[in-house]
């Protein structure tokens, strides 16, 4: 039997390789901090970026193809395409919001009642009829003096307010740049693809292609069966909105369509039609109600349809990562929270498959 024994020497020399690796590591995370701090200003934008370009890339490979496959042609067609889609209702919304405040101004000086007065059959409702009734009445007589008894509470929403409207503009402006940061991205998707192949590969070796696969197919599922059925909601409630005349239809359907991303949509339908009910016919409030409830039951038919469309999880995993992530981080949390409850569905599912796959291979 032979026991051997380290030198100095072989110490020093681990040592050494030890403290090189060390400094190796040290530097490789300093570099990797530093480009994330520098790049933190643009992480929304960036990944807002990726999603639409992931999201929009089959429809865009559709344009390519019909236009001979020019891809720098079709990816400023298709970046003018969305900027439009994005710019108009923004555009139609600033300009009922400026239409309104006009109204009130003109109103105002003119000397007329802002408000109309409540209808005779508003105090008999249950509950909200005397209150709502007693404020309503206030305000078609003497608004300064309602703003003045709720001077209070209005300063003390006042900042919010405002912050919120400008988070809206910085919103706008962040998806604007995002939407080109998706064009510059689809003219180039072959090098995008190719790197990202690499990406996934890395991470999660021969079932890398699978995993890309399963986020592509995710984001397309949350875009269609979430924000897709939510637009499409608030098409048909503008629509209804529209008919019946109510006031501010821009901000009606915005608040609506904020509303049905996060699944209660139905909750901004009842103010519009207790307003309809007060101030229409009651033929048209009951054809107005109807609607509504048609609205409001739409995604229970759309939403398995477009949520699961392609999507090799279960619906309910790509639903419970959306409300989830929406809730933790955001609106991009819709996108986030569903890849990463898919995925580490898929990576669950591949653990528990693997010793019987591991046997059924040998």
């Amino acid at each position: 039997m032979h026991v051997t024994h380290s030198t100095p020497s072989s110490d020093r020399d681990l040592i050494q390789r030890a403290l090189e690796a060390t400094i190796h590591i040290g530097l490789a995370l300093l570099l990797a901090i530093s480009c994330l701090m520098i790049l933190r200003p643009f992480t929304a934008m960036l990944t807002w970026g990726i999603i639409i370009a992931v999201a929009a890339y089959p429809s865009f490979r559709k344009l390519q193809s019909a236009l001979g496959n020019r891809g720098a042609l079709a990816a400023v067609l298709f970046t003018v395409a969305l900027l439009a889609v994005l710019i108009v209702p923004v555009f139609l919304l600033a300009e009922s919001l400026v239409a309104g405040i006009q109204s009130v101004t003109a109103h105002v000086q003119s000397g007329a009642p802002v408000v109309p007065p409540p209808p005779a059959n508003i105090v008999n409702w249950p509950l909200v009829g005397a209150p709502l009734n007693k404020v309503w009445l206030l305000a078609s007589h003497d608004l300064g003096q309602l703003l003045q008894e709720f001077g209070p509470q209005i300063r003390e929403a006042l900042p919010e307010v405002l912050s919120a409207t400008a988070g809206i503009g910085a919103t706008v402006v962040q998806l604007l740049l995002s939407i080109l940061v998706a064009g510059v991205l689809l003219a180039n998707a072959r090098g995008a693809y190719e790197m990202t192949s690499s990406l996934f590969h890395r991470l999660f070796g021969e079932r890398g292609e699978e995993y890309q696969k399963l986020v592509g197919t995710t984001i397309r599922s949350v875009t269609f069966g979430i924000l897709g059925v939510a637009v499409i909601q608030s098409a048909f409630a503008a629509s209804g909105f529209l008919v019946v005349g109510l006031p501010a239809v821009g901000l009606w359907a915005v608040l609506f369509l904020i509303a049905a991303i996060l699944q209660f949509g139905m909750i901004v339908l009842i103010p519009a039609v207790i307003y309809v009910f007060a101030t229409a016919p009651t033929t048209t409030a009951v054809i107005f109600l109807v609607w509504c409830v048609f609205v409001g039951l739409m995604d229970n038919v759309l939403k398995p349809i477009l949520l699961g469309r392609g999507s090799t999880v279960p619906i309910i995993v790509v639903f419970l990562g959306s409300i989830g992530g929406f809730v933790a981080m955001g609106i991009i949390g819709l996108f986030v929270g569903a890849i990463i409850l898919s995925v580490g569905y898929k990576l669950f599912l591949a653990w528990l498959e693997g010793p019987a796959a591991a046997e059924g291979q040998t």
